[in-house]
C-alpha cells in the first residue's frame, strides 16, 4: 500500500518512520526540506516537494501539523493534499485541532469523493518514539477499519470515537485531565519539599495508590529536579487549552480548573518556559 505523510516534527518523523519499517510504501513531505532528506537517509522512502506531489498516488494520506491554519494549508492550499488526493483515498489528521477544522476539512473532501478523519495524539513524543500512541479517531466506520491498521504501526490503542470532529474533541478531554492532573502534582511536590519530607519516599507511597498517574510515574523525579526538557511544549498544551476553552463557550460547558491552569502556564511562559515541557508548573512554585 502507497501511503503519505506530512509533517515530520517531533511526534510525525517517528511515525512515518515506522509505517518505512513495516513495509508500506511511503512518501513524506515536510516544509522544512531538510528534514525530509534527514528522515529518507534514515528510512526507506521518498520526498515529495509539495504535499500535493505526496497524495498523488497514494491510498492513505497522513498529516500531522502545528494548528488550524497549518491544517488548511497543507491540506486544503493550492498545492495541499486533496489537490493530489484520489477518489476513495482516506486523509487522515493527526493534528490537535479545532473540531471546526476538522468538519470543513472533511466537508470538502466528500465533495472529491475523499474520507478524511480526524485522529488526534496522545502520547507525546516518547509514545511516537516507542510507537505506543493512544489515537482518538471521529469520521466514518469504514474508513476507520481502513486506516485502523496503518495507525497500529505506531499506536497501542485506536478508538473511534464518532463522527467527524469527535476525535477532536476527545483530545480536549485528555488535555483537561492532564492539565489539572500536573497541577496537582506540582502542588503536591511542592508540599512535600516545603515539609521536609522525603520526596522519593512520599511518591514510592502513593503511587501504589488512587493517586497514581502517569505524570507521577514518569515525571515527578524531574520536576523536583528542575528539569523541563522532555518533548510537549508549554506553547503546545496552551495552544491545546485554547482550542477546548473556545469549545466549552460555545457549547456552555464550565471549565474553571482548566482557565486556572492555563493562567497558570501563561505565568511559566514569562518565566521563560515557552518550550518548557508542561511539567513545569512547578516552576511558578520553586522558580
Amino acid at each position: 500500500m502507497r501511503v503519505a505523510f506530512a509533517g515530520l516534527g517531533v511526534m510525525g518523523y517517528p511515525m512515518a518512520g515506522f509505517l518505512a519499517r513495516a513495509g508500506y510504501d511511503v512518501t513524506v513531505f515536510n516544509r522544512t526540506t531538510s528534514k525530509a532528506t534527514a528522515w529518507q537517509k534514515e528510512y526507506d522512502g521518498s520526498v515529495a516537494a509539495t504535499p500535493k506531489a505526496a497524495a498523488v498516488g497514494a491510498e492513505i494520506v497522513l498529516c500531522c501539523v502545528g494548528n488550524d491554519d497549518d491544517v488548511r494549508e497543507v491540506i486544503l492550499g493550492d498545492d495541499g493534499v486533496l489537490a493530489g488526493a484520489a477518489e476513495g483515498s482516506v486523509i487522515v489528521d493527526h493534528t490537535t485541532a479545532s473540531a471546526q477544522v476538522a468538519c470543513e476539512v472533511h466537508d470538502l473532501a466528500r465533495k472529491q469523493g475523499v474520507d478524511f478523519l480526524d485522529a488526534p495524539l496522545s502520547g507525546g513524543q516518547a509514545g511516537a518514539e516507542s510507537g505506543q500512541l493512544t489515537i482518538m479517531a471521529g469520521g466514518d466506520q469504514t474508513a476507520y477499519e481502513k486506516i485502523l491498521p496503518v495507525m497500529g504501526c505506531y499506536a497501542k490503542a485506536c478508538t473511534l470515537i464518532g463522527e467527524v470532529g469527535c476525535g477532536q474533541k476527545a483530545k480536549m478531554v485528555n488535555q483537561i485531565c492532564i492539565a489539572g492532573i500536573v497541577q496537582g502534582l506540582a502542588e503536591g511536590l511542592h508540599l512535600a519539599k516545603r515539609s521536609g519530607l522525603d520526596v522519593a519516599a512520599v511518591i514510592g507511597a502513593i503511587s501504589k495508590g488512587a493517586a497514581q498517574s502517569w505524570q507521577m510515574e514518569n515525571r515527578w523525579q524531574t520536576m523536583v529536579d528542575d528539569e523541563f526538557e522532555f518533548g510537549f511544549a508549554v506553547e503546545w498544551m496552551r495552544k491545546d487549552l485554547k482550542i477546548a476553552l473556545e469549545e466549552s463557550a460555545r457549547v456552555g460547558a464550565t471549565l474553571e480548573v482548566t482557565k486556572l491552569v492555563d493562567r497558570f502556564y501563561a505565568e511559566v511562559e514569562d518565566l521563560g518556559g515557552i518550550r518548557f515541557d508542561t511539567s513545569s508548573l512547578i516552576k511558578r512554585l520553586e522558580p
